[in-house]
């Protein structure tokens, strides 16, 4: 077994720009493309980060350690990044972590972090780069992966229902401060999500998303 994805990593075809009508007529917006995170990748993600989770967010050193473990052989991390022409419009991570909570016999997958910009909340940027993060996890042979989630953050959960994942217990105080419990979740074969699913923007009732800092398609930060 390896945990070298057996793919090199390519970017993925752009998404289908959006045209948003306003009141001087429609609006174009560029197309969405998903990459590996390089170092040179960092601060603008830190300034996202910074902004989504201020309470808790990365330090810079997180990220470098992250990526060091991202390339390579015995490489056990991939990061990704979307960018909407020069602009960081969202990120995520997933780890390889030693066996499953079955028999030991495989390998499991994290996923360590997504994040959207606030303004490409419902786009379906989140489900993309989900898709992604769980191609990698197949990669790496990961049987199943897990996710943490803020029990609040309803909207994301959907998102990961979709994909298959299901509630399977909570840490109590996890989201730290304000002593949030996190809902875990567990996705028992990553390399079987629907075709449907990919691509499709997140379910929203009203259009907006939920209050709160975390609410939206990312929620998935492990800080501890």
């Amino acid at each position: 077994m390896t945990t070298e994805p057996t793919e090199p990593v390519e970017p993925t075809e752009p998404t289908e720009p959006t045209e948003p009508s306003g009141p001087h007529g429609t609006m174009h917006r560029a197309a969405t493309v998903v990459r590996e995170m390089r170092w040179w990748d960092i601060d603008p993600v830190l300034a996202l980060e910074k902004e989504l989770f201020p309470d808790d967010a990365w330090s810079r050193g997180m990220f470098w350690s992250e990526l060091a473990h991202a390339r390579g052989p015995g490489s056990t991390r991939r990061y990704l990044v979307a960018y909407e022409g020069e602009r960081l419009v969202g990120y995520g991570g997933v780890a390889v972590a030693g066996s499953d909570s079955g028999d030991g016999a495989a390998v499991a997958a994290d996923v360590q972090t997504i994040a959207v910009a606030r303004d490409h909340w419902g786009t379906g940027l989140g489900a993309a780069l989900l898709t992604e993060l769980l191609r990698h996890a197949s990669a790496f042979e990961a049987t199943e992966v897990m996710l943490e989630v803020r029990v609040d953050n309803t909207r994301a959960q959907k998102l990961y229902e979709r994909f298959g994942f299901e509630p399977i217990g909570f840490r109590r105080g996890y989201y730290q401060p304000g002593n949030v419990d996190a809902l875990v979740m567990r996705l028992s074969d990553p390399s079987a999500v629907p075709a449907s699913v990919n691509g499709t923007p997140e379910p929203s009732t009203d259009g907006q998303a939920a209050p709160g800092p975390l609410n939206g398609v990312q929620g998935t930060e492990i800080h501890g």
